[in-house]
């Protein structure tokens, strides 16, 4: 079981195919952070695949699943993007998008049969690619005189943070990221650090 501060989404790019009367199903699955990298890829895919009858998609964004969108692209209404989606909700993932491209054989398929070659080449595709399991981190940075180095510093190593960027010269200022699970306490500990001034900036 996820804990809150955990998610699920997919490693690397992948493909799968299904084919039924003719029709293939080209399915696409990438990992993807935001919209921009979502509408990126749809550009992509079009540009590359301008021959297909259809490009359906559905996306899923953020580590709390806030952002979302299903397309049908001119198939009957739910019975590409819904299904597409179907399959991210199954594998429980987020930051991913699958786009299927379909190239008409002739022969319609009907509802039911539309329905399974979307989610069969959804499906196709994300059993090709690798699942893993991320946290959610927020970022935080100090700023503080440098006579205060050391006490910073100690947090910084008995905590373990990931130090993202550092500046040590008379007044000095570091970035640091920390799971979102442990940022309070974190927070806490260098606060009490008298003269340190500490900012969230955002969380990853």
């Amino acid at each position: 079981m996820l804990s809150e501060d955990t998610y699920r989404t997919i490693e690397v790019q992948a493909d799968g195919f299904y084919k039924n009367k003719g029709s293939k199903f080209i399915a696409l699955a990438f990992p993807v952070k935001n919209l921009e990298e979502v509408k990126e890829k749809l550009a992509e895919v079009r540009n590359k695949y301008h021959d297909a009858r259809h490009h359906c998609y559905a996306y899923m964004l953020a580590p709390d699943k806030s952002s979302s969108r299903m397309n049908d692209d001119g198939e009957p209404s739910g019975t590409a993007g819904r299904p597409i989606m179907g399959q991210i909700l199954s594998h429980n993932l987020t930051d991913v998008l699958i786009i299927v491209v379909r190239y008409f054989g002739g022969i319609k398929l009907g509802i039911r049969g539309l329905i399974d070659a979307y989610k069969y080449a959804a499906s196709d595709a994300l059993s090709n690619t690798l699942v893993v399991e991320k946290t959610v981190n927020e970022i935080y940075s100090v700023n503080f005189e440098y006579p205060l180095m050391n006490k910073v510093m100690k947090i910084i190593k008995d905590k373990k943070l990931t130090v993202l960027s550092q500046n040590f010269e008379l007044k000095c200022s570091l970035t640091f990221q920390v799971r979102k699970s442990r940022s309070t306490m974190v927070y806490d500990l260098l606060s009490k650090i008298n003269g340190l001034k500490i900012n969230y900036l955002r969380v990853d």
